[in-house]
């Protein structure tokens, strides 16, 4: 009998918590403020909602460095329900990767576990040294991250259309360890400095033997406490909080973290000496969810960070965040903040709900009487979750930990179907996710 899809990415999740709080302690405090300020923050009115499902980390991220790796970890996420949604490009904020989010894609499979990676990969033709590109190349090319145990479980997975209970137990094991820290470096400490001047990103991506997890993300409902007393736990956070400004119906995704941690590393040379030295990329994040936007309210939320941006950039050390969150205050003010509002605009999706009353009523919706319903009382709407993510954000987040010096600046060349070539495979589009969410939604309360 085989394992649901479901399960098999909920028990993967638990098993890169354990992991991670393992290998990263201070992500264990984050792990216990988040659980702490949820608590608060249902106990003072956000009824109706689980504090585990709400807790439960949404996501994590890696970072891959050839088409390969990209390929076969797209076979890998499929055994456990999480599909390529959406294509970043990370090179129009400096950063030289593209991404895709490995999800579930049903409003089901996200609350049965929400857990996704967003995955990054390297994008070596950005490196204007060419010596150096084919270097890293060099390094790439010699490397195999995946155990010949996890291949033999994802070829079961193919052929026989699902796991059973051992071989998923194999299956999640043998994916953990494919992200576990290894503090080993497979350059020398002279390569590995040299790409570390080029971009930190890029020094991360190629000295190591596999994906290390980068971080891992829970859910906060109150994004702004956490931020407030992450110092009081020991936690150095970054500076200010990516996104939106607080708001009464939150919109897309809010974002915090720790700083990365130095890490020790031993680098060995091409006579098999080896060095000590140090690393910094792992950290830990902490989000807030809001409300999915369409494209047009999309559109309006990149064009208002664009002017706070234009008026204020944050700085990594914190030196401008009381000007910058001024103006983001100020200028988000004409983002309209009301369920009416943004339904009417169409600038959010809504899952709609028959009332208790409607219920009892016994009404007959269609598309011609829904409004009248909604206002009577008959029918409720609420926000559909985001479940993707930021470019902005994510550099954000990426910058903070990389510090001042980020070495080579990358022109903006977005290349989505470079990626969906390395991917063996197109990326889902989420805005058509969202829409099948909330026409699912509607057609449920006409049936």
């Amino acid at each position: 009998m085989h394992l649901p899809s479901g399960d098999i990415r909920r028990k993967f999740s638990a098993a890169m918590s354990k992991m991670y709080c393992t290998e990263v302690p201070d992500y264990q405090k984050v792990i216990d403020l988040v659980l702490n300020v949820n608590k608060g923050a249902i106990d003072q009115g956000s009824v109706g909602l689980d504090i585990d499902n709400i807790t439960e980390e949404r996501h994590g991220a890696i970072r891959l460095g050839k088409a390969s790796e990209l390929s076969m970890m797209r076979r890998l996420f499929v055994a456990m329900g999480m599909h390529p949604v959406g294509y970043y490009d990370l090179s129009v904020a400096g950063i030289p990767v593209h991404s895709t989010a490995f999800r579930p894609v049903t409003l089901e499979e996200i609350d049965y576990c929400p857990f996704r990676i967003f995955t990054s990969l390297l994008r070596l033709d950005l490196i204007s040294d060419l010596k150096l590109r084919s270097a890293a190349q060099d390094v790439l090319d010699k490397r195999s991250i995946f155990s010949p145990m996890l291949i033999q479980q994802l070829e079961k997975f193919e052929k026989n259309k699902g796991l059973t209970k051992e071989e998923a137990a194999i299956f999640i094991d043998e994916l953990v360890r494919t992200f576990r820290w290894n503090n080993e470096a497979n350059v020398s400490k002279e390569l590995y400095q040299k790409l570390n001047s080029s971009h930190r990103l890029i020094a991360d991506v190629v000295s190591f033997k596999g994906p290390h997890i980068n971080h891992l993300t829970p859910r906060t409902l109150d994004i702004d406490k956490v931020q407030d007393q992450m110092s009081d736990v020991g936690l150095n956070a970054k500076a200010i909080v990516e996104g939106a400004p607080k708001r009464k119906v939150p919109i897309l995704l809010r974002q915090t973290a720790f700083k990365a941690l130095e890490e020790k590393v031993s680098f060995v040379n091409s006579l098999g000496i080896w060095s000590q030295g140090a690393h910094t990329a792992r950290f830990g994040e902490i989000e807030q969810r809001g409300a999915a936007l369409t494209a047009k309210g999309q559109a309006l939320y990149d064009m208002l960070l664009s002017k706070v941006r234009v008026i204020v950039t944050p700085n990594p050390d914190g030196s401008n965040k009381n000007a910058y969150k001024e103006t983001l205050e100020k200028v988000f003010e004409n983002f309209p903040d009301d369920l009416e509002t943004l339904k009417e605009q169409k600038l959010a999706y809504f899952q709609y709900k028959k009332s208790p009353e409607g219920k009892a009523a016994n009404i007959e919706l269609s598309k011609d009487n829904i409004e009248e319903n909604i206002q009577k009382g008959y029918v409720t709407i609420s926000p559909i979750t985001y479940e993707d993510f930021l470019p902005v954000s994510a550099a954000g987040i990426f910058q903070s930990n990389l510090g001042d010096a980020q070495g080579q600046e990358f022109t903006h060349q977005s290349n989505q179907k470079l990626f969906e070539t390395a991917l063996g495979g197109k990326v889902l589009n989420f805005y058509s996710l969202y829409e099948k969410m909330q026409e699912a939604s509607f057609a449920r309360i006409c049936a």
